[in-house]
């Protein structure tokens, strides 16, 4: 049988493999939570619960928590109280509760894309606080000057925010970047009509398509080079805009501009 410190010591290099990174730091851990911005009775599902110090302020926020942690010697640890849950379980192989929840995590990073992706996808989410890396929680939210394809995907459906930044201090090891805090909210109602989601979703792709280094040029691949010059002219796009550099709302009134339909 392996001893405990063995065990210790795998449970901390395959920590390291899959890049997660507990949180230490007490003002650190409130910085989290206050961005998850828990109400009383609320059911959150925590993903990787760790030693408990996000699970416990969540409590003492009066959350009903589901803790997700995988190591089964964490598990144990992690406190007992009448609002909590401990799950062995992989999360990403969970199904979203039927009933309104919150998804709160200091997330592996190698796992930030899984578990983003899960959250995208389960219809009652009402949002997602995540710790991650501080370059992938700016890049999302557009706070690099530019925009992915994925936050443009999602627009009509989630709100993507930038809402804190954790120095890489604040966790045990320390690793070599700091962290962001990325909260993804659904929107009540979707700022597109749900029967029009693919067709906004064939114009991100067709503008997201790098013909030509620019949205315009990629846009008029589809919809026309008139009506493509006339949708950019009318958001205050240059001929020579990148598409990364195309803010949300500017995607949603060249949605509206151009019809969701093919030019002629």
């Amino acid at each position: 049988m392996a001893s405990s410190s063995y065990r210790r010591r795998e449970h901390a290099r395959v920590r390291r493999i899959l890049g997660q990174n507990l949180l230490a730091d007490p003002a650190a851990i409130r910085h989290v939570v206050d961005a998850a911005s828990p109400v009383d009775g609320e059911l959150i599902l925590e993903v990787g619960a760790g030693r408990g110090r996000l699970t416990a302020e969540l409590l003492r926020r009066r959350a009903h928590v589901v803790a997700y942690e995988i190591d089964p010697g964490l598990a144990a640890a992690l406190p007992q109280a009448d609002r909590l849950s401990v799950r062995t379980d992989d999360f990403l192989l969970a199904r979203p509760p039927r009933e309104p929840f919150a998804v709160v995590g200091n997330i592996p990073y190698a796992l930030t894309s899984a578990v983003v992706d899960w959250c995208l996808r389960a219809p009652t989410l009402r949002r997602a606080t995540l710790l991650t890396q501080w370059e992938y929680a700016r890049k999302r939210t557009g706070d690099y000057g530019r925009w992915s394809k994925l936050t443009i995907l999602t627009w009509p459906s989630f709100g993507w925010e930038l809402a804190g930044h954790v120095p890489r201090a604040a966790f045990r090891p320390v690793p070599r970047v700091d962290g962001g805090i990325l909260r993804i909210t659904q929107r009540p109602r979707p700022l597109v009509r749900e029967d029009l989601l693919p067709r906004f979703h064939d114009l991100v792709e067709c503008g997201f398509g790098g013909v030509g280094g620019s949205v315009q040029a990629s846009l008029s691949r589809r919809y026309g080079s008139r009506r493509a010059a006339a949708a950019c002219r009318a958001v205050r796009l240059a001929p020579d805009v990148p598409v990364g550099e195309v803010w949300p709302e500017q995607w949603l009134t060249m949605f509206r501009l151009l019809g969701g339909g093919a030019g002629r």
